[in-house]
């Protein structure tokens, strides 16, 4: 075959029983219709009969959709692996010839074994779908392997690099894989452990900013909606098991374009929790929407899990936290106001205050028996009594006793106060007192009327309740996007990117008390969640740590013109402009470092909340990854132990040293996990994870579950045990088939 192109060599290794080359045959596009059409037509060709009486029986069922929130559930989504070498068994599809900008043939084969043909690995494949008889020859350097979601994976992750400027703090993790494959990767490292996650899926303009099934989908398609759902459906499935249970967030970011879907599909797929929306003004100048109002808002749900509830903040997040709420201390009425606030209730409690013409409480007299009534009272001169007088007339009484408001006025803690038309006595309550004693509140002396004239203090500004309408200053999305953006990777452009301090606010409301959280974001875009936890951190010294997970795909336009330049995915030109590579890591980098891609100081500073120059960096860690895709047998012979042992150490905590090859002696301790692989050395292993007070998790390679157990028996009770390769193995056939 010498002296032919690689292009033409393609053609002529399909067999004659296949079809004609991709690019020349009309496109069968079938994800337009759902999966159970699919299955229809299937019988239909085997059985015309059967076939037409399900479809019946189905339109039937269709028109009794039960009340809440109906869509199509689109045969499942699969993805395409171009790192990934071709084995015998793979699921491939046949690339269009370089130059071409086609989708080229979508069909699914099999390949049934590959040869050398000439110098030229060639794969015989046969059509994967059901009794199709149809089989094909294919260079395997046109095949791409692709991963239906319902088959199992067995993924392993590869380090692309890190950055370390944070001493012994745990590492962020940054893995580039499709967020499908990455949540089932992360059920194993981290169920039911994430504090928070964080999202910001694609918007379903039709802009066509996002995939299924390979392919964009746009404006025109008229099961964007069903399958934006779908899509979404499958990932927050995964994402619930992630949360704690008992107590975690999640924030999805979303437009007007599927709210009100997305806030159905967040009340089914979570019905035990508490789903709030908030609206957040991004664009004051606003969006154009032709004849509509122009839009300046997102929206954001807060699906709380648990004890989950939004913490208070500096600001009621309707103006710019530089100009908090004004606030000062709280006085309450000191007539009861709720439940047995009669004088019969607490007798004892019904006696005058005595106020002068100045407003001034001068005394306290003492309570007034059962047979006396207001004008019994002591009369002093130049002062009147109070009573606690309900409005009809009735006689009240008090919260306290005369001995409890005579020490009130002694520390300046009761006032006499014109409310509403009328006077009232008011006095703190214990709360308030509290925070005078923590300093929170000061005094600055006494009013001219003898209380004590309280303010808050300048170091601890007043926390308010957030409300449900955002319009802060910070979060206009070019300003506190784009231009960070712009800053850090100068060139480089993102569409979209989400403010920094947007992020930053939202995260801070749940993670403020938990300065060890875990935040997730599996649609991660340029990186802004993990950017924002480093901030928080930095505010408060926490150690929080993110997991952020984006693919590296490239956006629409640019595919077009890199296939016209004969590149492919998967060539390393291709992949250089990916969003992971290109756009996310840098973006984080540059961010701890200080520093941009192209060796320059950061210009610029971070604003509101902690202000300092963005070229100070963060005293973070970070580690990339590149999520792989393992043989089951190859992983439990332990021959792919490299691939699996980032696995390891981030379900250990992702700090200090991590444990990549298999040690000479059997076994290895780092600094928060072990690995024991030869059981014959179990007893020195034993004795340095006992040592070590800092191991909580141990991995024993092991089939044989009686000696499993009697390592298990000698291990410390604060640690975790966890089985190789069955764990690993048994999560990801048990988490396949969620379709």
């Amino acid at each position: 075959m010498s002296g032919t192109s690689a292009d033409t060599r393609r053609c002529a290794y399909l067999d004659s029983r296949a079809r004609p080359c991709p690019p020349c045959r009309p496109e069968e596009d079938h994800d337009d219709v759902s999966r159970l059409t699919d299955l229809i037509a299937q019988a239909k060709a085997n059985d015309p009969t059967l076939g037409a009486d399900l479809e019946a029986e189905i339109r039937v069922l269709q028109e009794r959709r039960p009340f809440g929130l109906n869509f199509e559930r689109h045969q499942p989504e699969a993805v395409e692996l171009p790192g990934r070498p071709v084995r015998k068994g793979d699921k491939v599809r046949v690339l269009p010839p370089r130059g071409e900008t086609c989708r080229g043939d979508q069909r699914l084969w099999r390949v049934a074994r590959i040869e050398a043909v000439d110098g030229e690995r060639v794969a015989r494949l046969e059509l994967a779908a059901a009794d199709a008889g149809e089989t094909a020859t294919a260079l395997v350097d046109d095949l791409v392997v692709v991963a239906e979601f319902r088959d199992p994976i067995y993924p392993g992750l590869r380090s692309t690099g890190r950055v370390e400027r944070g001493g012994d703090k745990p590492f962020h993790t940054v893995i580039n894989a499709e967020n499908y494959h990455a949540l089932q990767t992360l059920l194993y490292t981290h169920r039911g452990k994430v504090d928070c996650i964080y999202i910001d899926p694609p918007y379903n303009t039709g802009a066509k900013d996002w995939k299924y099934n390979n392919d964009y989908v746009d404006g025109e398609d008229l099961y964007r909606h069903s399958k934006w759902l779908a899509f979404m459906e499958r990932r927050l499935q995964l994402a619930k098991d992630l949360l704690n249970p008992e107590d975690s967030v999640l924030i999805v970011t979303i437009d007007e374009k599927e709210v009100h879907r997305l806030g159905l599909l967040l009340q089914q797929t979570f019905p035990d929790a508490r789903v709030q929306m908030i609206s957040s003004v991004i664009n004051p100048s606003g969006a154009q929407r032709r004849n509509m109002f122009w839009r300046t808002d997102e929206y954001v749900y807060f699906v709380m899990i648990g004890s989950a509830s939004p913490g208070r903040w500096i600001t009621d997040m309707t103006r710019s936290a530089d100009a908090p709420v004004k606030r000062r201390a709280i006085w309450n009425s000191l007539r009861r106001r709720g439940v047995g606030n009669s004088r019969s209730d607490r007798p004892g409690c019904f006696y005058p205050v005595y106020v002068n013409s100045d407003g001034a409480i001068v005394h306290i007299g003492d309570a007034l028996s059962s047979d006396e009534n207001p004008g019994d009272e002591p009369a002093i001169t130049g002062a009147q009594p109070t009573y606690p007088i309900r409005q009809d007339g009735s006689q009240g009484r008090y919260e306290c006793n005369p001995e409890r408001s005579r020490e009130l006025l002694r520390l300046g803690y009761l006032r006499y106060a014109e409310h509403r038309g009328t006077g009232t006595v008011q006095y703190l309550r214990e709360s308030e007192i509290r925070k005078i004693d923590e300093g929170a509140i000061v005094s600055r002396g006494s009013t001219t009327a003898g209380y004590a004239d309280l303010v808050w203090s300048d170091d601890i500004r007043a926390a308010v309740n957030a409300k449900t309408h955002w319009s802060m200053p910070s979060h206009d999305a070019d300003q506190s996007g784009s231009r960070i953006n712009r800053l850090l990777i100068p060139g480089r452009s993102f569409t979209f990117p989400k403010s920094l301090y947007a992020i930053e606010d939202a995260l801070r409301f749940f993670v403020q008390d938990k300065p060890r959280a875990v935040i997730a974001d599996f649609f991660a875009g340029s990186g802004t969640t993990a950017h924002a936890v480093m901030r928080l951190n930095r505010q408060d010294g926490g150690t929080r740590r993110s997991v952020s997970v984006t693919n590296n795909e490239v956006d629409a336009e640019q595919q077009v013109d890199l296939r016209r330049e004969r590149l492919r995915p998967g060539d390393g030109e291709w992949e250089s402009q990916g969003i992971c590579d290109f756009i996310t890591k840098p973006r984080i980098r540059a961010a701890v470092t200080g520093v941009t891609p192209d060796g320059d100081a950061v210009k610029g500073d971070y604003k509101f909340t902690d202000e300092f120059p963005m070229s100070e960096g963060f005293e973070e860690n970070v580690e990339f990854f590149t999520l792989t895709y393992e043989t089951p047998w190859r992983v439990a012979r332990n021959r792919d132990f490299a691939a699996v042992a980032p696995l390891l150490w981030m379900r250990a905590g992702s700090q200090g040293r991590r444990i990549d090859v298999l040690p000479e002696a059997g076994w290895d301790v780092a600094d928060t996990y072990g690995v024991l692989a030869n059981l014959d050395r179990a007893k020195g292993f034993l004795a340095a994870v006992t040592h070590s007070e800092s191991v909580w998790t141990v991995f024993v390679v092991t089939d044989d579950d009686r000696r499993f157990q009697m390592v298990c028996a000698g291990l410390p009770e604060r640690v975790e045990p966890v089985r190789l390769y069955e764990s690993y193995l048994r999560n990801f056939e048990i988490n396949t088939g969620r379709e």
